[in-house]
């Protein structure tokens, strides 16, 4: 599929946790961080591939730091024992979202929880690329995001901004398993477009909200998984997160993917999209003949 397709469609189903304003990055500024435990070729090598202007700023993120940062949500198995993933991100002028290009060395994190983490950290503008010599789940490049944050402003997250982000990531992942990755960041997405639009001020009210959301969606999570959402929001309700920008982006995500579905690509897409689907009609049609 068209990778600028994918793009929008991906950010189509982004987790928005919308906290701070990013300034101290200039647009073109690039941050590039790699896995400590990469060797001197490995390294190279994925320079090589992530191509940057001249002097971008290095960081390394070790894999103490993210047992630091994703420890305790995401489970230790999952971090192992090796930082090896890598991330570049290349910040863009104002309004042109968030891109991602996650290599298929990454198996774990996905598209869509790397740019959750670039926005809970403030990042509303960035090119971004990630990747990794070998199979990698990708840690270390979303421990990495959030530690070029800190390092190019001088700030450092709220730690409880971290966990929260973190925690949806993992939630979002598990409902995944059952009803798919795409369906899962979906929900998750209606969720909190509910919240910024209801505000609801008490647990019970996010509890409504979510049950009744996931009613409509037809799927069947455990009370587990229910009560787990529900102190997931609650938390995030208590957090000084602007829904009314939430609800923006949500709303201007979809406007750009309904502005690329009306060009003159985007139509193109469409039409082979509907003689794939004829053809494959047909197909069918003829294995009863």
């Amino acid at each position: 599929m068209n990778k600028k397709l994918i793009s929008i469609f991906l950010m189509l189903l982004i987790i928005i946790s919308s906290i701070t304003a990013f300034a101290d990055a200039a647009v073109g500024d690039v941050i590039i961080s790699l896995g400590d435990d990469l060797t001197e070729g490995e390294k190279e090598t994925i320079l090589t591939e992530f191509d940057p202007p001249e002097n971008p700023q290095l960081i390394t993120t070790t894999n103490a730091e993210e047992h630091e940062y994703l420890g305790g949500v995401i489970p230790a198995g999952k971090i192992g024992n090796k930082a090896i993933s890598s991330v570049m991100i290349t910040y863009t002028e104002k309004g042109s979202g968030l891109k991602v290009d996650t290599s298929d060395k990454i198996n774990y994190i996905t598209d869509q929880n790397y740019i959750n983490a670039l926005i809970t950290a403030g990042v509303e503008d960035a090119d971004i690329k990630i990747t990794a010599p070998r199979n990698a789940t990708g840690t270390a490049a979303l421990t990495g995001i959030m530690k070029a944050y800190e390092v190019s402003t001088g700030e450092v997250i709220d730690e409880d901004i971290k966990k929260v982000a973190n925690e949806e990531l993992v939630r979002t992942a598990e409902i995944g398993e059952i009803i798919g990755n795409d369906k899962a960041e979906e929900l998750i997405n209606r969720i909190k477009q509910e919240i910024a639009d209801k505000n609801p001020k008490t647990t019970d009210e996010v509890r409504d909200i979510i049950i009744n959301i996931v009613n409509n969606y037809n799927i069947n999570l455990t009370d587990e998984q229910i009560d787990q959402l529900i102190a997931l929001f609650d938390k995030m309700k208590s957090l000084d997160i602007d829904w009314k920008q939430v609800s923006n982006q949500i709303q201007n995500i979809a406007g750009k993917a309904s502005d690329y579905l009306s060009s003159e690509e985007g139509q193109g897409f469409l039409q082979g999209l509907k003689s794939f689907l004829n053809a494959l009609i047909d197909l069918i049609a003829s294995f009863f003949k």
